[in-house]
């Protein structure tokens, strides 16, 4: 989720590509039905929904384009692994520049602290009820208590289980553990010593997930006050804990290598896996019998779970002429958002998740019991770059190379460096 483009000349191709407004897939516009719904003041919409959620977002696009003749929105998706390359360029060069962005909540502060981003405290208004969302997620979209997005969804961790493991294992398939005590017991009556394992340990990605949701069911933070405190007992204690797994109970692998833990699942040869929402499509493309549920307890002292969020942002160069069409279709979609939920994701938009068809799903009534308890990553710039030294230390650990404490003494001075 973080490759970097490592030619310029591809970002020029692409930007030229979405100015064109090209209908084909490679283009990443919205095609002919967008284009077909035009009328009135038109707005630009960049998203980074290259999978298969952009479809989603798309219906949402085109059931306001066709609910009135006033507004319009074309819709641009641009690849995630260059979504943040090619706003830089564009907002840098101030070409081009969509009237309304998809956001990580991981990037507000960065660009809001660069002067990129509208508040939108002020065209907000009327037209769009902070109260009609989820409060966390409204929390999570602010800056020094500023609103700088507009919450889509939250994304969180989320605890997925194979329920014919569970069963052939004399487990209850339809409950899974609730706690450390329980998963480190079911994960041990799953692993059978002929290549099944309990819980197959990451050493990479979704490392950026798992961690930070130990150490924060621990009671700790990762940063604090410009103070990185990666070396801080609570994480030491949730670093440990995810190594014992391998080096004392013996329910995972000791080398998984990146997508090793996902190949597993699939397989059928790791019975329990912590992931995000978006795996969803690929549990159920396979024909798996698993189930979902909130992450358990593993930490010590609160529950707690790390995740992300989709925001709509306004970049400062948008003018008024362009806010009213932003408000109508921001409002529109937090009403008709249930294409997002089909997706996998969950809105955080009162008006769907509190719905009778929202909660009838199987995964995204899930996704939405960890709202409130949802944590966000740290209130710094550049979080990707300050939580590489973390996840560096995570990897040695796990794979035998290092103690904990003092791979994580050595991350929390790279990433100090780094903050100050």
């Amino acid at each position: 989720m973080k490759r970097f483009l490592s030619g310029k000349l591809l970002i020029i191709l692409l930007l030229v590509g979405l100015v064109a407004c090209g209908n084909d897939e490679g283009s990443g516009t919205a095609g002919d039905d967008t284009e077909s719904a035009a009328g009135g003041e038109q707005i630009t919409l960049w998203v980074p929904f290259s999978g298969p959620d952009g479809p989603k977002m798309q219906e949402i696009v085109n059931a306001f384009n066709e609910s009135q003749d006033e507004f319009s929105v074309d819709y641009q998706v641009v690849p995630q692994s260059e979504y943040y390359t090619t706003i830089d360029l564009t907002l840098n060069d101030n070409r081009n520049v969509p009237d309304l962005m998809v956001m990580h909540a991981d990037q507000l502060l960065t660009y809001v602290e660069n002067d990129l981003l509208k508040n939108l405290d002020e065209i907000t208004g009327e037209t769009v009820n902070l109260e009609d969302y989820n409060e966390n997620a409204v929390e999570g979209a602010m800056v020094d208590g500023e609103l700088y997005g507009i919450p889509l969804d939250i994304h969180p961790l989320m605890f997925y289980w194979n329920k014919d493991l569970f069963e052939a294992a004399g487990l209850d398939p339809d409950v899974p553990p609730t706690n450390r005590e329980e998963f480190v017991e079911f994960a041990q009556k799953l692993t059978d010593g002929n290549g099944q394992y309990g819980y197959v340990v990451p050493t990479l990605w979704p490392q950026q997930f798992i961690m930070p949701t130990i150490v924060y069911q621990n009671g700790g933070k990762l940063i604090d006050d410009g103070q990185v405190l990666y070396d801080s007992e609570e994480v030491v204690e949730a670093l440990e804990f995810q190594r014992s797994l391998i080096t004392e109970y013996g329910v995972s692998p000791s080398d998984v290598q990146q997508d090793g833990e996902v190949t597993l699942f699939l397989q059928g040869k790791n019975a329990m896996h912590m992931n995000g929402p978006w795996m969803l499509q690929q549990w159920e493309d396979a024909g798996m019998n698993f189930g979902v549920a909130p992450v358990p307890m593993l930490g010590t002292e609160q529950q707690a779970v790390f995740g992300n969020s989709h925001n709509f942002v306004v970049p400062e160069v948008v003018g008024e002429e362009k806010h009213e069409a932003i408000k109508q279709f921001l409002s529109f979609t937090a009403e008709n958002g249930m294409a997002w939920a089909e997706s996998g994701q969950a809105p955080v938009s009162k008006a769907v998740y509190e719905s009778d068809e929202f909660q009838e799903m199987k995964q995204q009534p899930e996704v939405a019991k960890q709202f409130d308890y949802t944590h966000f990553s740290p209130r710094v710039r550049n979080w990707g770059q300050l939580s590489d030294p973390l996840m560096e230390a995570v990897n040695e650990v796990l794979l035998g190379q290092k103690e904990p404490r003092e791979a994580l003494e050595e991350a929390t001075n790279r990433a100090q460096q780094r903050l100050n």
